[in-house]
C-alpha cells in the first residue's frame, strides 16, 4: 500500500498504519478511567459522571447481567437516547460478553418487533418514555426482560425535583412496571463492581450488531468484532491530530444508537479520554446550542442538516452564541454542501471535514485531512491501513483508472464479519478478489482524483435512467442545493411511459423566500444536460430522513406512487 497516491496528502503526524492492540473495546473505558479518573466521562444536564464512576458503574452492570442469565454471545437490546445511561448499558452489556443490539429511538412497536427477533434478543434496557412502546412490542418478541431508567437518574439534585414535579406525569417518565421487569438504579445497588465476571473477551469476538438505516431496502445486521470497533476508533484518534488526550470534549449531538454517533463521537472520545456532552433530542436547537456555550465542546461530529440548522437559527445570526470553542468537526451520513462547510467554518473558526462511512465498516473509512488540503465535494482519503479500489460495474472486477466511474470497494481491519443469519447478502458484500484479500462492496458508485481523494456520485440502486441516459441524483441535487433560495433538495426517479424514468426533484425552500418549478428548472438548465434537468419539481417543508440526516429518496418515490394512484 506504500504506493497509493493518498498517503501524499496526509495531515502531518497522520501515520500510514497503525499498531492495533488485541483488546476488547471496553478497555478504552478501563484505560481513560486509570489515566484520568476524576475527568468527566459524561456530561448531562450539569451532572457529571467521571470516568472512575462510570467505569464502576459498567463493572457494576456486567455483574447485574451475568445474574440474570447474560452469557458470552448473547444479544441485549439498548432501547435508550443520548444520556449517561446509554454509555451504562452498552459497556456494562460488553463487559458481561454479551452483544449490544441499539435500536432506533423514533422506532415504532413493528420495527422494534423485527429488530429484536432478527438478533434474537432477551433483555432490553429502555428508557422510561420508552417503555410504553417496548411494551407493546414485546408481546410478538422473545423479549423476557426490561431494565427500565428514568432520565431524571443522572441529573442534578435540583433539576431531578423539577423533573419529578414537571415532567413525569405530563410525559410519562416515571413508568409502573409490570412483573418480571426491572429498575437500572435497583439493580446497580445490589452488585458491587468486583462481582463483575471473569470472561475471556478477544478481539475476534462479536461486538455489535449493527442495523442499517434501510435507506436501500431492508434493514440487515453488520456484526462488528471488539477488532473493528477498536480499529475504526484508533484510525480516527489518529486523524484528529490536534486532539490532546483527557483534553477534550465531545458534543454528542448525533445519536448514538446509529453507529456513526457510537464510533466517531462515544468511542473516539472514550478511548482519548474526553467528555461526552450529551444531547438526547438533537432537533432542540435551544438545547444544542445552550450546551456548546456552557461546556465549550471542542470536536463535533455532526452531519450537514445539523450545521447547516445552526448557521441558520437567527440567535447566531444574531451573534447571541459564540460557538468558537469548536475546532474540529467530521461531517458523515450526508453529502456537505461548500456553503453549509463554509458558513459553519466562519462561525466557529475551528475545521469541518466531509468523511464518509458505512455500517458494515463498522462506520468511518474516509476523512478529509482537518488541516491540509480539503477538497469541496469529497469525502476525503482512506484512513491509515484502509485500501480502497473503484471496481469496475460491469464486470465486478476490474480495477477502473483514476477519475473513471464504478464501485468502491474496501478493504481495512474495521470492515465487518458479515451479515447475522444472510449468508447470501454477505457473499455479495464481501468478496475476494485477485489479489486474494476480501473486498466490502460498499454499493456506492465513486471515483478516484490523481491524488487519492474519493468522490461519492451515488448509490448504486438509485441510478436514474431517462430514456437509457444515466443520471445520478447527487449531481442534479449539488446543483438545486446551490440555488440561493434552496435550503434542501432530494432528486430521483420515478416512472416515465415515454422515457421509462424521469428525473424529479424535492425542493424545500429557505424560510421567508419563493420559488416555481420553472425557476428551479431554469436554473438547472445553466449547468445540467437537457436529459438531467428534473421534468417534475415539487416543494414541501421538509424531506423525509433517516436520524442521522440521511434523505429516504425511495419513501418520496412511495409517496409519489401512491399520489399518483389515487
Amino acid at each position: 500500500m506504500d504506493t497509493r497516491p493518498w498517503f501524499a496528502h496526509y495531515d502531518k503526524g497522520v501515520p500510514h498504519t497503525i499498531e492495533y492492540p488485541p483488546i476488547p473495546v471496553f478497555r478504552f473505558l478501563e484505560e481513560s478511567a486509570r489515566k484520568h479518573p476524576e475527568q468527566p466521562c459524561t456530561i448531562f444536564k450539569g451532572a457529571q459522571i467521571s470516568y472512575q464512576k462510570m467505569n464502576a458503574i459498567t463493572d457494576q452492570l456486567a455483574a447485574a447481567l451475568a445474574d440474570l442469565g447474560v452469557k458470552k454471545g448473547d444479544r441485549v437490546g439498548v432501547f435508550i437516547p443520548n444520556t449517561p445511561q446509554f454509555v451504562m448499558a452498552y459497556f456494562g452489556i460488553l463487559k458481561a460478553g454479551g452483544i449490544v443490539v441499539a435500536i432506533d429511538s423514533r422506532y415504532t412497536p413493528p420495527e422494534i418487533v423485527h429488530q429484536v427477533n432478527d438478533a434474537g434478543v432477551e433483555i432490553v434496557f429502555v428508557m422510561s418514555n420508552f417503555y410504553k412502546v417496548m411494551k407493546a412490542a414485546q408481546p410478538k418478541t422473545g423479549v423476557k426482560k426490561l431494565i427500565v431508567t428514568n432520565i431524571k437518574e443522572t441529573l442534578p439534585p435540583v433539576l431531578s425535583i423539577l423533573f419529578t414535579l414537571f415532567k413525569e406525569k405530563k410525559d410519562g417518565f416515571h413508568a409502573q412496571l409490570e412483573a418480571g421487569d426491572l429498575w437500572l438504579q435497583d439493580l446497580l445497588a445490589k452488585y458491587k463492581p468486583e462481582e463483575r465476571p471473569k470472561l475471556d473477551i478477544g478481539p475476534d469476538d462479536t461486538a455489535l450488531f449493527q442495523y442499517s438505516g434501510g435507506t436501500t431496502g431492508v434493514s440487515k445486521a453488520a456484526e462488528a468484532t471488539h477488532r473493528n470497533l477498536v480499529a475504526n476508533a484508533l484510525q480516527i484518534v489518529s486523524w484528529m491530530t490536534n486532539a490532546q488526550s483527557g483534553k477534550e470534549s465531545v458534543l454528542m449531538a448525533i445519536p448514538l444508537f446509529h453507529v456513526y454517533g457510537m464510533v466517531a463521537g462515544m468511542l473516539f472520545g472514550i478511548s482519548s479520554g474526553a467528555s461526552l456532552v450529551m444531547i438526547p433530542n438533537p432537533t432542540d436547537l435551544h438545547d444544542v446550542l445552550s450546551n456548546i456555550k456552557k461546556y465549550r465542546p471542542t470536536v463535533f461530529p455532526g452531519i450537514p442538516r445539523l450545521y447547516n440548522a445552526i448557521n441558520n437559527h437567527p440567535d447566531v445570526i444574531a451573534g447571541k452564541y459564540d460557538l468558537s470553542s469548536i475546532k474540529a468537526c467530521i461531517s458523515g451520513s450526508a453529502p456537505l454542501m461548500r456553503e453549509t462547510k463554509e458558513r459553519f467554518e466562519k462561525l466557529t473558526g475551528g475545521k469541518v471535514a466531509e468523511g464518509y462511512g458505512l455500517s458494515e465498516a463498522p462506520t468511518a473509512t474516509h476523512c478529509n485531512p482537518l488541516l491540509s488540503v480539503n477538497k469541496t465535494g469529497s469525502i476525503g482519503l482512506p484512513f491509515p491501513d484502509v485500501d480502497a479500489k473503484i471496481i469496475s460495474l460491469e464486470d465486478g472486477v476490474t480495477e477502473m483508472r483514476v477519475g473513471e466511474i464504478g464501485e468502491l470497494a474496501l478493504c481495512g481491519p474495521q470492515v465487518m464479519k458479515g451479515y447475522h443469519n444472510m449468508p447470501e447478502e454477505t457473499a455479495i458484500a464481501l468478496r475476494k478478489l485477485d489479489d486474494g484479500k476480501v473486498w466490502l462492496f460498499t454499493g456506492d458508485i465513486a471515483r478516484m482524483d490523481e491524488d487519492g481523494y474519493f468522490y461519492i456520485v451515488d448509490r448504486k440502486k438509485e441510478l436514474i435512467k431517462p430514456g437509457g441516459e444515466q443520471v445520478w441524483p447527487r449531481e442534479v441535487e449539488e446543483v438545486i442545493s446551490a440555488h440561493p433560495k434552496v435550503l434542501e433538495v432530494a432528486v430521483a426517479g420515478i416512472p416515465d411511459p415515454l422515457r421509462g424514468e424521469a428525473v424529479k426533484a424535492w425542493v424545500v425552500v429557505k424560510p421567508g423566500e419563493s420559488l416555481t418549478d420553472e425557476e428551479v428548472k431554469e436554473w438547472c438548465a445553466k449547468s445540467l444536460a437537457k436529459y438531467k434537468v428534473p421534468r417534475q419539481v415539487e416543494f414541501r417543508t421538509e424531506l423525509p430522513k433517516t436520524t442521522v440526516g440521511k434523505t429516504l429518496r425511495r419513501e418520496l418515490v412511495r409517496q409519489h406512487l401512491e399520489a399518483e394512484n389515487k
